[in-house]
C-alpha cells in the first residue's frame, strides 16, 4: 500500500470537501478520525468541512454500500464530518461527488448517475447551465423543539432529511450569534446531535439561512440543511406543491424543490446548485 493518498478538493456554495479517490477500498482501514481531522484542519491540513471517500459500492463491506450495489449504484459516497465522525448524507457533498465522477472520467456527465450513501441511493442530474440537481428523497417535518444560542432559547421544528435538523425561524440572522459553539439542544430529542438552521424570510418563495453542522461547526452552506428549511417552510406555510424555494446561504444560492411525498407525513425534496473542483495533490498516510 502506498504511503500517500491522492486527494481532490471541491466545494458546493463554499461548503468544501476533500475527496479521497479509493475505488477498490485500499484506504478504508486507515481512514480513522485522526486522519480525517488532519485533512480537514484549516491551518495544518488541506482545510474542509468534511471528507468524501470515493469507493465502488461493491468494494465496501458496509450495509449501506451493499444495499447501494444491489440497487445498481456503482459508486458510494463515504462521508465523514470534519471531526472524523460518520454522517448519513451531505447535499452539497453529493453534488461535488458527482462532479468528481465526471472529472475522473467515471461517468459521462450527461446521463443521470446513481450515488450510494448511508441515506440510500441519490440520483444526480447534470444541468445545461453547469448546475447539478440531486433528488434527495423524502423529508419528514416533525415536532416543535427548542434550541439555544447566546443564553436564549428559540422555538424550532425538527426535520428529518436522512440526518437530523432543527429549523428556527428568526427575525434576523444575527440572532444566531457567533456560532462558535454548537447550539444547545435537548439530548433526548437528538441523542446523536443535530444540525441547526437559523432562517429569515426574504420573500414569498425565498429565505436566507445560517447553519451550525454537527461535527463541523458553522459552515458556509449545508445542502441537507437547505432541504430541511425548504420542507419546513413549504409545510409550515401550507404552500401548494410542487414549489421551488430560493435558499440563500452564506456561500451562495441554492434551489430546493418540494413536492408531495410518497408516504404520509413526508414531502419529497430535490436540491440544485453549483459544484466545483479547485485543487488536487497527495497526502502522507504515515
Amino acid at each position: 500500500m502506498s504511503d500517500h493518498v491522492s486527494w481532490v478538493k471541491g466545494h458546493g456554495t463554499e461548503n468544501d470537501f476533500v475527496l479521497l479517490p479509493d475505488p477498490d477500498g485500499h484506504v478504508h482501514g486507515r481512514l480513522e478520525p485522526g486522519l480525517v481531522a488532519a485533512l480537514c484542519h484549516r491551518r495544518r491540513g488541506i482545510g474542509a468541512d468534511g471528507v468524501l471517500r470515493v469507493i465502488r459500492s461493491q468494494a465496501y463491506d458496509d450495509p449501506s454500500a451493499r444495499q447501494a450495489a444491489a440497487a445498481g449504484a456503482e459508486w458510494f459516497m463515504d462521508y465523514r464530518n470534519a471531526d472524523g465522525s460518520v454522517s448519513e448524507m451531505c447535499g452539497n457533498g453529493v453534488r461535488v461527488f458527482a462532479r468528481y465522477l465526471v472529472h475522473a472520467g467515471l461517468v459521462d456527465g450527461v446521463a443521470p448517475v446513481a450515488i450510494g450513501s448511508r441515506d440510500g441511493v441519490k440520483t444526480a442530474r447534470f444541468q445545461a447551465d453547469g448546475a447539478i440537481s440531486v433528488d434527495m428523497g423524502s423529508a419528514r417535518v416533525l415536532d416543535p423543539v427548542t434550541v439555544g444560542v447566546a443564553a436564549r432559547q428559540l422555538p424550532a421544528i425538527e426535520v428529518d432529511v436522512g440526518n437530523p435538523h432543527a429549523v428556527a425561524v428568526v427575525g434576523s440572522l444575527a440572532e444566531a450569534g457567533p456560532l462558535l459553539e454548537a447550539p444547545w439542544h435537548d439530548p433526548d430529542a437528538f441523542p446523536d446531535g443535530v444540525n441547526v438552521e437559523f432562517v429569515v424570510r426574504t420573500g414569498a418563495r425565498s429565505v436566507a439561512m445560517r447553519v451550525h453542522e454537527r461535527g463541523a461547526g458553522e459552515t458556509r452552506s449545508c445542502g441537507t440543511g437547505a432541504c430541511a428549511v425548504g420542507a419546513a417552510v413549504a409545510v409550515g406555510d401550507g404552500l401548494d406543491l410542487p414549489v421551488d424555494l430560493d435558499v440563500q446561504v452564506t456561500g451562495g444560492d441554492l434551489v430546493v424543490s418540494v413536492r408531495a411525498g410518497d408516504e404520509a407525513g413526508t414531502v419529497g425534496v430535490a436540491l440544485t446548485g453549483p459544484a466545483e473542483l479547485v485543487a488536487q495533490g497527495t497526502w502522507p498516510l504515515t
